[in-house]
């Protein structure tokens, strides 16, 4: 399935500094970034459960917030982009 993630954290300095780095590598594991704080995945149910996990265990559930959106149908479908293009499209592979 597709979703897209998107997290603010609630500070940039100190702790929340450690916290969005974490988020981010999390996210990036699992998709490809889109915007500072968006991602875009294609994931299995589980992949998207450890997603999920992991960022759960990584933020200040007081003062972070996270949001997933789950798309019925794949996530081109329902995007609408303009302005700079990605660099890759999701689901490629990358080529290091």
């Amino acid at each position: 399935m597709d979703v897209l993630i998107a997290y603010d954290i609630a500070d940039t300095e100190g702790t929340g500094a450690s916290r969005l780095r974490r988020v981010a590598e999390i996210c990036g594991k699992y998709g490809q970034r889109v915007q500072l704080s968006v991602f875009e995945c294609r994931l299995s149910p589980a992949r998207l459960a450890r997603l999920i996990g992991e960022v759960e265990d990584a933020i200040d559930r007081q003062r972070d917030s996270v949001s997933v959106y789950r798309f019925p149908g794949r996530i081109e479908d329902a995007a609408l982009r303009f302005g700079r293009k990605q660099h890759r499209e999701l689901g490629q592979p990358w080529v290091l």
